[in-house]
């Protein structure tokens, strides 16, 4: 199947080609702005300018639903939906210029990987995972502020509102275990060192089942599009297109039910090894902070119960580990913090407390 064939079939009818000023002045702009961004990742700002220039950049008819944007690979082409304005086409550009940059091919010119997705013979592993973590760089870039926002009756904040916004909230949270730095340089530079870093804190099964888990959530959001686009060509209602709602139904509620239990597969897996770990009072300091920080990073639909659950059942074993490690049980704490009276229950008093406050918060976002 050739370059224009596959176009046809995404729905991408070219318009024009963008002029070599525009995309040099394109070109010119993100690699300033990837190396102001990242500087500790050692890109060189004119050896990014000369790739990205390389580029071909058209304009061109999109199908509804569609990113505003896209990369395609087998040609080394971006093609912008023609409703953007000229002078927004730079922000859009930051993403797919990214991908470009990812880009890992064999000898025949195949590509085998693009940031932390595998391309293999047979499937790909790790879209989503990619998607998301390029969309979180390219937010950071364009300085985009953190919303709060509702999906599928999911509530939560994010920096990309509009783009993979469920699988950025996953993926942030990932980021705030592993270290933003090692996601997004193993992002940017096509390594495994992100991967590695989080089965080393959890286990090569779990990742494994995170990154599968989000890219379902990605499919199953794509299905939505395409039966929403066939549902708009049918003048009229009728058997067919109930049938296409019920699915879109089906699908948004397995997004939902598939986010949920990948959050809580993330807190139970990382949390329960590091708690583990803990061998000394700091250890025992850094994890209640880091806990009790991993709210900011949730996901709430009505009724959520699990992480505050969970906190509280932790704080219990942290308080009894505390009092061990205190009583000189376990060798190597080698260093002493001041002990409050009744420390922890004070903690869980001012949690619930404020669990409370935030779910209500939350819960009147509007849909």
């Amino acid at each position: 199947m050739n370059v224009e064939t596959e176009l046809k079939k995404d729905g991408i009818e070219v318009i024009e080609m963008l002029n070599t000023l525009k995309i040099n002045s394109i070109a010119r702009s993100i690699s300033q702005k990837i190396c102001d961004a990242f500087p500790e990742y050692g890109f060189n700002q004119n050896d990014l300018f000369i790739k990205l220039s390389r580029l071909n950049m058209y304009k061109a008819k999109m199908p509804d639903g569609m990113a505003e944007a896209n990369y395609f690979y087998k040609n080394t082409s971006i093609y912008f939906n023609e409703h953007i304005a000229d002078e927004d086409l730079e922000e859009f550009a930051i993403h797919e210029c990214i991908h470009y940059l990812q880009e890992v091919k064999d000898k025949k010119n195949y590509l085998i990987r693009m940031g932390l997705c595998d391309y293999t013979e047979f499937k790909v592993y790790g879209l989503g995972l990619n998607e998301a973590a390029v969309q979180l760089i390219s937010s950071k870039i364009n300085g985009i502020p953190k919303e709060y926002v509702k999906y599928f009756g999911i509530n939560f904040e994010t920096n990309s509102p509009s783009y993979y916004p469920l699988e950025c909230c996953l993926v942030n949270q990932l980021a705030y275990i592993v270290g933003e730095d090692v996601l997004f340089e193993s992002t940017l530079k096509s390594t495994d060192s992100f991967k590695l870093a989080f089965s080393e804190l959890t286990s090569p099964k779990v990742y494994m089942a995170i990154q599968n888990a989000v890219d379902d959530i990605l499919y199953h959001e794509e299905e939505i599009i395409k039966i929403n686009n066939k549902i708009a060509q049918i003048d009229d209602r009728n058997k067919r297109v109930d049938g296409m709602i019920k699915k879109i139904d089906e699908l948004k509620n397995e997004i939902t039910l598939t986010f949920m239990r990948t959050q809580n597969l993330i807190i139970s897996s990382y949390f329960d090894t590091a708690f583990e770990r803990i061998v000394d009072l700091e250890g025992v300091e850094a994890f209640r902070k880091k806990l009790y920080t991993f709210r900011d990073y949730l996901g709430f639909t009505e009724g959520y119960t699990f992480f505050n659950d969970y906190y509280i059942s932790k704080m219990e074993e942290l308080e009894a580990k505390y009092n061990l490690i205190e009583n000189g049980q376990f060798e190597t704490a080698l260093k002493v913090i001041t002990k409050r009276d009744n420390m922890f229950i004070r903690i869980l008093k001012a949690f619930k407390k404020l669990i409370g406050v935030s779910q209500k918060e939350k819960e009147n976002i509007p849909n």
